[in-house]
């Protein structure tokens, strides 16, 4: 492995940042042409595609023999070990509707292990970093996870996925069966986003099934290096996993099946 993750996370940063601008111009303007994709759930709008092509354009002239894995256009395959992951607006409902939760996510991986994450949300000018073996980092300041042990106490996101009206597994048993031992729940519509607030702490876990790779590469490796714990739970619904700090995570499993 010959590359400089240090400059090539400010690389990544400053990407994020660039398609970030972008999303914060286009933002309540209604001027999105919103579309649907695989059900009326499911909506793309012309910023995400727009994101994207930038992301790819960037990553195309600093990195071209790099692989490169997108939400919107699926992958570029250059035969490289190093592969690009990348949500290029993660809450798009969320961006379609006004709400102002949504983010550019960028993964880096090597041989299948994420080296990097860059998690931008622009809206709220949170940017959330990570190098592996490095610390996870929120403006520059370094973040960790909670430290509470108990459910009453705490405060869990999760989701549910696109297909949840016509699949019989979408999350609402596991939701009915844990939310009455919470604190509270929190649905913010980002799976990206859910993962990097456990990291820094805002959320004391996240769960959710039916993710794809760029839902999540970033944010696993944020709240890793934040002293979390990311476990899959189920192995049949996509990617379905389980995060927070290590007892919260077991407290979660048994409710969440």
């Amino acid at each position: 492995m010959n590359i400089d993750l240090e400059n090539t996370l400010e690389l990544a940063v400053a990407w994020a940042k660039e398609v970030g601008e972008v999303q914060r111009s286009y933002f309540r303007s209604g001027h999105l042409d919103i579309e649907t994709k695989s059900t009326v759930h499911d909506v793309v709008t012309k910023v995400d595609k727009l994101s994207e092509s930038m992301l790819i354009e960037r990553i195309g002239t600093c990195f071209p023999d790099h692989s490169v894995l997108g939400e919107e256009s699926g992958e570029h395959d250059a035969h490289s070990d190093y592969l690009w992951v990348v949500d290029p607006l993660d809450g798009t409902n969320n961006y379609s509707q006004g709400l102002p939760v949504f983010c550019v996510s960028i993964g880096l991986q090597y041989r299948g292990e994420t080296l990097l994450g860059v998690v931008y949300a622009p809206y709220l000018d949170e940017l959330y970093t990570a190098i592996r073996g490095k610390g996870a980092f929120l403006n520059h300041v370094l973040i960790h996870v909670s430290d509470k042990t108990e459910l009453d106490r705490s405060v869990l996101a999760t989701g549910f996925p696109y297909d949840k009206g016509i699949h019989p597994v979408n999350n609402i048993d596991n939701l009915s069966r844990i939310l009455p031992h919470l604190r509270g729940i929190r649905r913010m519509g980002s799976a990206a986003y859910d993962l990097c607030g456990v990291a820094a702490g805002f959320l004391d876990g996240y769960w959710e099934l039916g993710l794809k790779l760029w839902d999540v590469c970033a944010g696993v490796l944020i709240v890793e290096e934040a002293g979390g714990h990311v476990e899959p739970f189920r192995d049949d619904r996509g990617i379905a996993i389980l995060s927070g700090n290590p007892k919260i995570v077991e407290k979660m499993k048994e409710y969440i099946s």
